[in-house]
């Protein structure tokens, strides 16, 4: 490890999630009259994620039920694992059909494809707009030129990428935040102790996509103090 990679933060202090917070305050959501939200929820599946995935099984619930009075969200789940194996669900609006296919999904060793999936939104978001991306992983083990590009892509056409890391990998850190910078999204790491604040971060992301900044505001009033900074974020034009 070199001295540059030793100085990047392993986990996410205070002065990382305001910077999360200050990147979403300034991502617009563009929404036509009446149309439901909708975030393409995506996730490593390849063996290390096991422990994670379990947890974003129990987590994913609250994306859907603290969008409800918004006019409801729309979830896509992607993953990718094994030898070459990337799926893409049908789009769920509710959160039990959501869960039973998560539930049904078992990780299995492999390499990363994150190509893959940005292509994948890429193509998603031509056919009809989505508001979010959110991409949850711990590494990443591809030619990071070739990941920007999609992600500079993805920014051309306004799909943001919310992107959670897990675990300290530095190449995966570096990466991340670019795909994040690119496509004007935010970039958040997390270690197992955070599953609170992820669970309620990815509850905002999902406010956010649904009704916009106004929501998120009214969300945040008895959530974590993380979400609370982003709110007061939000306030300040």
């Amino acid at each position: 490890m070199s001295d540059a990679d030793k100085d990047l933060p392993q986990k996410s202090s205070k002065a990382a999630i305001d910077a999360f917070v200050e990147q979403v305050r300034s991502t617009p959501v563009i929404k036509a009259g009446g149309e439901r939200g909708r975030l393409l929820f995506a996730m490593d599946a390849t063996a290390s994620r096991e422990p994670s995935w379990d947890r974003a099984c129990r987590i994913q619930g609250e994306m859907f039920s603290e969008t409800a009075a918004l006019g409801g969200l729309d979830i896509q789940l992607c993953y990718y694992r094994g030898f070459g194996e990337f799926e893409a669900s049908e789009w769920y609006s509710s959160a039990d059909a959501l869960l039973e296919r998560m539930t049904s999904v078992s990780c299995r060793g492999g390499r990363t494809q994150i190509e893959k999936l940005l292509r994948h939104a890429i193509d998603q978001h031509k056919q009809q707009r989505i508001q979010a991306l959110v991409f949850v992983g711990d590494c990443m083990e591809e030619d990071v030129d070739r990941l920007c590009h999609l992600a500079g892509q993805l920014g051309v056409l306004g799909l943001p990428a919310f992107v959670f890391h897990e675990g300290a990998d530095a190449p995966a850190q570096r990466a991340f935040r670019e795909i994040a910078r690119l496509t004007r999204g935010a970039y958040c790491s997390f270690d197992a102790g955070s599953a609170a604040q992820l669970r309620d971060l990815l509850s905002a992301v999902a406010v956010y996509a649904a009704g916009g900044q106004a929501a998120l505001r009214d969300f945040s009033k008895d959530r974590h103090e993380a979400v609370r900074r982003l709110t007061r974020q939000l306030g300040k034009d």
